[in-house]
């Protein structure tokens, strides 16, 4: 799918499409140029520089591909670049109301928030109230393809861990790391994205997490606990958040010695990334991509039974790992370090975490009285 060539819009990697597509009624400051440090031209690309941060890489580069259907679909219909933004309601709809029948509710809904980024990126006004929005999304629901439903994520579990773990030779950098990855990321309710890079080029230690930010804190009754601090997440942004796991000694796949084992195959320096592996005769420390992980994981025979594993995967299986225990639900949410109701989900989707509080004898009966999530 590509657009008409225009100056407006020149060849640029997705992440950077909001802020390098230009609308041509973008509007620009009433200061004269030439009247401060920088010329009106550079501090245009300034403020849009600083402003796309508030986007993470990822979600900049979700949001261009609704950016990209939109300019062609405009393209087709001979839709003036004066008329595209500030779009007008009546265009936004007829838009997502087109591609109802080939997209997915989800999709569509990230079209919309990536035509108000672009939007608020260059200083334009949004004119689509939320209720007409909102109604046009509902009832494209209802035309979405078979085809855009994603089979339901199957979650790791302890035994996956286990037969990964027996399938990697932990001796080698890489297999030490990855093992050593997916066991935090599980027993933490984390995020991949929060313990691997997007691309090796990109390593910062501001926003992705160095061993300098892994401490080891003691607990009241003598217990340990392995902390994490994350310089940046999807949720907190670069005010960061902490996540942690405890020693699990009787289980083959306890995070901590795996964590261990990483750090003897690749001993580095506190600023290199935590799961950077060591690579070539110099033993130089190259950071853990998530497409690197990926890869590896997939080479595994162990994946052949479990063709719905993904990455996302872990975090459903810590969660489940921590339910199935009878681990109240408040305690795992915290963990996973939930701020809304997504949390339920998990809950909706596999039935035998709620048996053991259902039966005739259910468990923790009083504190389930206190702390089960609402229903809706």
């Amino acid at each position: 799918m590509t657009p008409r060539p225009s100056p407006l819009r020149p060849h640029v990697s997705a992440a950077e499409r909001l802020r390098c597509w230009r609308p041509r009624s973008a509007r620009s400051s009433p200061t004269p140029a030439g009247t401060g440090p920088l010329s009106l031209s550079a501090q245009r690309d300034r403020i849009l520089t600083i402003m796309e941060r508030s986007w993470a890489e990822s979600t900049r580069a979700t949001y261009a591909t609704g950016l990209l259907v939109f300019h062609v679909y405009c393209d087709v219909y001979s839709v003036a670049e004066e008329e595209r933004c500030p779009v007008s309601p009546f265009l936004l709809l007829s838009f997502l109301a087109t591609c109802a029948g080939s997209y997915s509710r989800s999709s569509l809904a990230n079209f919309a928030a990536g035509l108000r980024a672009w939007h608020v990126l260059h200083l334009q006004p949004w004119l689509i109230s939320p209720p007409e929005l909102k109604a046009i999304l509902d009832g494209a629901a209802h035309f979405a393809p078979a085809s855009s439903t994603r089979p339901r994520r199957a979650p790791f579990t302890t035994a996956v861990l286990d037969r990964v773990k027996n399938a990697l030779d932990l001796t080698t950098p890489l297999d030490a790391a990855v093992f050593a990855c997916i066991t935090t990321i599980f027993y933490s309710v984390s995020r991949v994205g929060e313990f691997t890079v997007r691309n090796v080029a990109t390593f910062n230690p501001r926003v992705h997490i160095t061993r300098a930010d892994v401490q080891t804190q003691t607990v009241d009754d003598g217990s340990t606990a392995t902390v994490f601090r994350l310089p940046w997440t999807k949720v907190a942004k670069s005010a960061g958040e902490y996540t942690r796991w405890v020693p699990q000694p009787h289980l083959e796949s306890d995070p901590q010695a795996a964590l261990a084992n990483h750090l003897h195959v690749s001993p580095g320096r506190p600023t290199d990334p935590l799961f950077g592996y060591a690579t070539g005769a110099t033993g130089r420390i190259k950071p853990l991509s998530w497409r690197t992980l990926n890869k590896r994981l997939k080479a595994i025979p162990a994946f052949a039974d479990e063709p719905l594993l993904t990455g996302h995967s872990l975090r459903i299986g810590g969660t489940l790992h921590y339910l199935l225990k009878r681990v109240p639900f408040d305690v795992v949410r915290v963990h996973g370090r939930w701020f809304s109701d997504a949390f339920t989900l998990y809950l909706r989707e596999h039935a035998r975490i709620l048996a053991p509080y259902l039966g005739p004898s259910p468990a923790l009966a009083e504190f389930t009285a206190r702390s089960l999530p609402r229903i809706r």
